[in-house]
Parts: C-alpha cells; structure tokens; sequence
C-alpha cells in the first residue's frame, strides 16, 4: 500500500514552453487531445495529486491563463529546453518538492505524484526520476526545492540536458512497471501523427 504523502508539500509545472518544431511550430500544449488543450489534459490530471499547480509557457500566456492556473515563461527567450522549465517550477515554487510533467504525455499516471515521493523519500535523495521498461523518463521528475542553485550552476556552465544534470545529483529512479500501469503512461506526442494515434484506444 502506498505511503500517505501531503499533497500540499508539492507543487507541479506543466512544461508547456517547447517550439513545437515536430509539430510544425504549432504550440503543442494547446493541440486537443480529445477535445481538450493537451496543457489543460495534464493540469487536470495532475492537480489532483499535488497541493499547487503552474504552467511554464513562452507563447500564447492569455491561453495557458485561462486554464487558471499561474504561467510563468522562460527568463529569456532562447527556449532552452526543459530545464529552463524546472528552473522557472523551482524559482516560483513555496513548497518542499517541485514536480515536473511535460505537456504532450496524457496517460502520465494518475498515482505518479505519490509514487515518486515514496521513491524519493526511501533512500532520502534529492530528485525522483521515473522509469517503465527500462527507459528513464527526464521531464517526468520530483525534485527537493533546495536544488535551484545546483541547476542553475549547471545551466551557467552551459548544461542544457536533464539526465547530464541528474546523473551528478543524488537521484533515485523510481519503477512503473507494474501490471496496473498503462502500457502508454509516457507515449508522448511530437507529432500531428502521434498525437492522434495516442487518441486511439489502446
């Protein structure tokens, strides 16, 4: 049985702040996804779990507001991919941990904010990241509040990959290969193409 864990010591970001490029440059977190903003898709299905929710965008803010929750953009304009998004999750978040879901993944499990910090607080590490079948998982993480100034050293130093960063941290990867998970629980979408086969039933 899962531990109990406080939704209120966690906060979410809901990486919506990519060029899209695979996607013809549309702005991905705003593409339907059954009938709705995929961003939107996954701040439903994460605020469940957590205390808090934001959404790291670069475009189209009015949009990404209207979701009602706070949406912060890069601190400059080079969309330097993900990890300016956790940058961006760990300045603006008042709570003990940061959790990271991308926007273009919409069967991310719906137990994943417990998990993680069950799997992060069993060997007390810093950040928690998700693996299924042998394939880690990046933008899927659980990170303590006080490893900003770790990421922001690395980032200064010209870092732009998240596992390049984690892998030099105390991270645990935490499993999702049991039989209750869904096989497509991280099939993203980079694509149009994509996109609409995650629309199919499984």
């Amino acid at each position: 049985m899962d531990k109990i864990y406080n939704k209120e010591d966690i906060t979410a970001v809901i990486l919506a702040g990519g060029r899209g490029s695979r996607m013809g440059g549309t702005d991905k977190g705003l593409q339907n996804f059954k009938g709705t903003p995929m961003a939107l898709h996954a701040l439903m299905r994460v605020g469940s779990q957590v205390g808090y929710c934001m959404v790291n965008a670069n475009r189209n803010l009015s949009a990404y507001e209207s979701f009602g929750a706070e949406v912060w953009p890069d601190g400059n304009d080079e969309f330097a991919g993900p990890l300016s998004g956790f940058v961006v999750g760990l300045e603006h978040c008042e709570t003990p941990y940061l959790l990271t879901v991308p926007c273009d993944t919409p069967y991310f499990p719906i137990d994943l904010a417990s998990r993680m910090v069950q799997g992060l607080e069993a060997v007390d590490a810093d950040i928690a990241m998700a693996i299924k079948a042998g394939h880690t998982q990046p933008v899927f993480c659980l990170i303590k509040h006080h490893m900003l100034e770790s990421l922001l050293a690395f980032m200064k130093s010209g870092g732009r990959k998240i596992d390049a960063w984690t892998g030099g941290q105390n991270t645990v990867l935490v499993h999702f290969d049991e039989a209750r998970d869904d096989p497509r629980a991280f099939a993203n979408a980079n694509t149009a193409q994509e996109l609409m086969a995650l629309e199919e039933p499984a």
